[in-house]
């Protein structure tokens, strides 16, 4: 399955769920595995709901160069609120969010490869660009997970 390594590792996680180190960041580690799952689902579900048919990707140096260095800096992005969870963040809600996103991810490897989303600041990228996003975004949040235990 796409993303398992990944996935595995932020349910490791879970039960430290309210674990803070403001030198590292202002969240928890239960917002950041919370915005990942929300990242990822949703990418994957707009991915399903594209139509690859409408699929135009106009050069975009910005997506090129995210794609390529492969790496998100910390506090250079602003998080939209459609991934942010503003209700409360328990090891149940979670658990519940990472089974449905582990099913909606199933779902990536038989999309066109056309299928699309369209990043609000980088632009449209197609199935395989997508997947990179991905990676490197999750990446990006578990190693913020990673630096709050050090």
């Amino acid at each position: 399955m796409l993303f398992e390594k990944q996935l595995s590792e932020l349910e490791l996680y879970i039960s430290q769920l309210e674990k803070t180190n403001p030198k590292v960041s202002k969240s928890n580690v239960g917002w950041q595995i919370d915005h990942a799952l929300r990242v990822l689902r949703g990418i994957s579900w707009q991915l399903e709901e594209s139509n690859p048919n409408e699929f135009k990707q106009k050069f975009n140096i910005k997506r090129k160069l995210f794609l390529m260095i492969g790496t998100i800096r910390r506090g250079t992005a602003r998080v939209p609120k459609t991934v942010v969870n503003d209700k409360e963040i328990t090891e149940e809600s979670i658990k519940i969010f990472l089974d449905k996103t582990k099913e909606q991810v199933k779902k990536i490897d038989d999309l066109p490869s056309k299928s699309h989303f369209i990043h609000p600041y980088l632009g449209s990228f197609d199935k395989k660009e997508s997947i990179r996003f991905i990676e490197i975004h999750t990446e990006h949040h578990l190693k913020i997970i990673r630096d709050m235990f050090r």
